[in-house]
């Protein structure tokens, strides 16, 4: 008995050694885990679009030129006749009021009677929106019905002031906002509770990451009840029983480690490069040099001699050109199959600039060496 102690008691210290191990490698892989919430959307869960016609009033001389904007002038002229002022015939050549654009987003399951923000864009000449208010403007979705009314003092986040000799503009003075600035008028029909199964829609399409998160809600689940049924799409059959609402909180608190695809993302306009993590290299040679030439034009005056006749001034030019090339530069080889650390030090190694290096991913694209996709926005 008092050998089987000890040895009880080292293989009890060897199994804590070896669950502290399991669990400190799982850390890392946790920490890369992301919630199914953050990288998906479920059915029905949606915000839909809004648009209307409106007008802003009370701009100080900074509308719409009424003679140029016939758009402008005819609505406010049917304003004024909805309101029972007749001015058909009138001479009208108001500044303070300006045509505009009004969008919203209505979210998901909003209820009548609640409030949404709004986006207000000039849609004529006017300079500014500075001071307005939004005339009662109805916002129609995609299918032509009216489920919000927008209206309300617009908040404009630039200005313009201008002189004879100078302009200063800060943002943009003719797009402005209103918060909560639209009631609610319709409701979406829209009952999750009558859904015999749910689809659950990623945001980055993808087999892997669409079988994993079917692997982790069946897990939870404990029964086979989702399926992924293409890269984009993972449907959840919903168990007897069981409520939408409460399935779908604990589905999308599940955490799942999205897979990528080997892609480098390359902005030629600002010489932005993003290079993923799956982004491999194999083993390739490059050097990089420079060749820079530059032409200076410096014309002389030349003048004819004092008391000379048939003289004249002209102007001589004059061309400098000189030739620069980089003579320095080395071959550098980048070895296979590196991290993405790894490469973006070998790439630093190199010396060069952003713009010079998306020449250089692009060259070694070509010459079939790396092994990622390459995506020029």
């Amino acid at each position: 008995m008092r050998c089987a102690l000890p040895r009880l008691r080292r293989t009890v210290a060897r199994l804590a050694a070896v669950a502290l191990a399991c669990l400190w490698l799982a850390e890392p892989a946790a920490a890369a885990a992301s919630r199914i919430k953050d990288i998906a959307d479920f059915e029905g869960v949606r915000n839909n679009l809004l648009v209307g016609y409106g007008l802003v009033v009370g701009l100080d001389g900074t509308g719409d030129d009424i003679k140029k904007m016939p758009f402008t002038r005819e609505s406010l002229i049917s304003m004024l006749e909805r309101l029972g002022v007749n001015t058909r015939d009138a001479l009208l050549e108001p500044k303070n009021v300006a045509a505009v654009m009004v969008t919203g987003e209505l979210p998901p399951f909003s209820r009548q009677g609640s409030r949404i923000d709004v986006t207000v864009s000039a849609l004529g000449d006017a300079d500014s929106l500075l001071g307005g208010t939004l005339l009662v403007t109805p916002l129609l979705g995609a299918d032509g019905e009216v489920y919000a009314v927008g209206q309300g003092q617009v908040q404009v986040g630039g200005f313009k002031a201008q002189g004879q000799a100078a302009t200063v503009t800060k943002g943009v003075p003719t797009s402005a906002r209103i918060p909560s600035g639209a009631l609610v008028e319709r409701e979406i029909p829209f009952d999750m509770r009558e859904l015999n199964q749910v689809k659950i829609a990623l945001r980055n399409p993808d087999f892997t990451t669409a079988r994993r998160i079917a692997q982790a809600i069946n897990a939870f689940l404990g029964t086979p009840a989702a399926q992924p049924t293409d890269p984009a799409t993972v449907q959840v059959v919903v168990p007897p029983g069981m409520d939408v609402v409460s399935l779908l909180t604990d589905v999308e608190q599940l955490r799942v480690e999205p897979d990528q695809l080997a892609r480098v993302v390359i902005d030629e306009t600002t010489g932005t490069i993003v290079i993923g993590d799956n982004v491999r290299v194999s083993r390739v040679a490059i050097a990089q040099g420079s060749l820079t030439i530059r032409v200076t034009e410096t014309p002389q005056v030349s003048q004819p001699a004092p008391f000379s006749e048939g003289g004249q001034t002209v102007v001589v030019p004059r061309t400098d050109i000189q030739v620069d090339e980089d003579t320095e530069a080395k071959l550098s080889v980048l070895e296979g199959g590196v991290s993405l650390q790894e490469l973006v030090n070998g790439l630093n190694a190199l010396g060069i600039g952003p713009r010079d290096m998306i020449s250089i991913l692009q060259a070694v694209k070509a010459a079939g060496a790396l092994q990622a996709e390459i995506e020029v926005m």
